[in-house]
């Protein structure tokens, strides 16, 4: 019986080992609309587009993220990411457009999905 504790060990290193990158958010998901302005949407690298959201900071920016905001679905529309992935493609892009934030952390990520989930209608 010692070994489903190693199994489930191992099923949850592979999960971690799996999660994306603030940049492979980006790439496979944010890239759409951010990277061409689509939408309206704040393009990505753009200190002019990004400078007043990375004021408002992560607070609101990944809330916002997880639950969709104006013609952005929620997760951007990426429903298979996990809410610290968005939370980091969130970073990166803030990042890129002049912001200086840290990786995000799990208990971060908890913290704006309860901010999110207070918002929805």
């Amino acid at each position: 019986m010692r070994l489903l504790p190693i199994a489930l060990f191992l099923v949850c290193l592979s999960a971690a080992a799996q999660e994306k990158t603030g940049a492979e958010v980006y790439a496979s998901t944010c890239i759409e609309c951010h990277g061409s302005g689509k939408h309206s949407a704040p393009l990505f690298a753009s200190k002019k587009h990004w400078g007043k959201l990375v004021r408002e900071g992560l607070d609101d920016l990944v809330p916002a993220a997880l639950r969709g905001v104006r013609k952005m679905p929620a997760k951007g529309g990426n429903l298979a990411l996990s809410d610290l992935e968005v939370a980091r493609g969130v970073v990166h892009m803030a990042n890129a457009g002049g912001g200086k934030f840290a990786e995000p952390t799990p208990e971060e990520a908890i913290r704006w999905r309860t901010k999110a989930d207070k918002k929805k209608h």
